[in-house]
């Protein structure tokens, strides 16, 4: 197992590596820059500050000092907020994005696999019609639309919570945020737990289990939970990558103190150093998730071989 995890992250060099390639030059050869505004800088001005950033020499020269910085754990200044570097700003964002993404996550998860094995266990009944009709409703409708429309009818319509903004101690301003963010989430774990409990309570095992007089809950906690959970675990990895970016969007719309409201303004501004040490610490939290997830996999299945 470890020899395992050694080699998916020898592995994943390339990954990080081709990503910071493709990002910084596809930044650097895009028209406009971090400097460009309506009023145009003096021309002497903007040489200096052309010359501060390195923005001056040969794009292959500013793409080995950005690497070399990297390297050292430096992800250099922010281009359009002064007197901040990129890794502080981040020190700064992150905490608060990780804590709603994963608090989403949790809530999102079980609330999908308490869903997901009713829906299984009333097959073709009310209950998983219901449950299959509401799953699909944070699928159709993207996730920043279901926030506007949370802020109008529970902010603004009935006063039952905030519309924006949090001060440390406001839980009750994140609870919106999270539940917004939980919803896609809980529904792509729902689907996923439904047709694998399906798939699950109709193998031979079960039945056998049936007839020799096990009951329901007994069935269902000891021999169908843990293989209808293997699908489920392939997709966490990937869920939860996709709640931590998606809540850059979340962020920005319940004006929340994480990374979204740094990493929106960066791209409007074209802060070259933001914007590629927000996506680079997002390719590593991706692939860490999903190693963990293959180190799962292969815990819950003993025929899995990490070979």
């Amino acid at each position: 197992m470890i020899s395992y995890a050694f080699r998916r992250v020898l592995s994943a060099i390339p990954i990080v590596f081709l990503t910071i390639t493709v990002c910084f030059f596809i930044l650097r050869l895009a028209p406009g820059g971090p400097f460009d505004g309506e009023r145009a800088l003096p021309a002497n001005v903007l040489k200096n500050l052309r010359a501060h950033y390195n923005l001056d020499q040969p794009i292959l020269t500013q793409f080995f000092i950005y690497v070399g910085g990297v390297l050292r754990g430096d992800f250099g200044p922010s281009m359009v907020m002064e007197d901040f570097t990129v890794s502080r700003l981040l020190s700064i964002g992150l905490p608060f994005t990780l804590m709603l993404g994963f608090t989403a996550f949790i809530v999102g998860t079980l609330a999908g696999l308490v869903a997901g094995a009713l829906a299984a266990v009333n097959q073709n009944r009310w209950p998983d019609y219901l449950l299959v009709f509401v799953v699909l409703i944070p699928l159709i409708i993207p996730n920043f639309l279901m926030a506007n429309l949370a802020q109008l009818i529970f902010g603004v319509y009935l006063g039952w919570l905030p519309v924006g903004g949090y001060r440390p101690g406001s839980y009750i301003n994140l609870v919106m945020p999270i539940i917004i963010l939980a919803m896609p989430h809980g529904a792509r774990v729902a689907r996923l737990v439904r047709g694998s409990m399906i798939e699950v309570l109709g193998t031979n095992y079960i039945r056998t289990a049936r007839s020799k007089g096990l009951g329901a809950a007994l069935i269902l906690t000891r021999h169908a939970i843990k293989p209808a959970l293997l699908p489920v675990v392939s997709y966490l990895g990937p869920g939860l990558s996709y709640l931590l970016t998606g809540s850059l969007v979340v962020e920005q719309i319940f004006a929340l103190p994480g990374i979204g409201k740094y990493f929106i303004t960066a791209a409007l501004n074209r802060d070259y150093g933001l914007v590629l040490g927000t996506t680079i610490l997002y390719v590593f939290i991706i692939l860490a998730l999903n190693l963990i997830v293959d180190v799962l996999y292969a815990w819950l299945d003993p025929k899995v071989r990490l070979n």
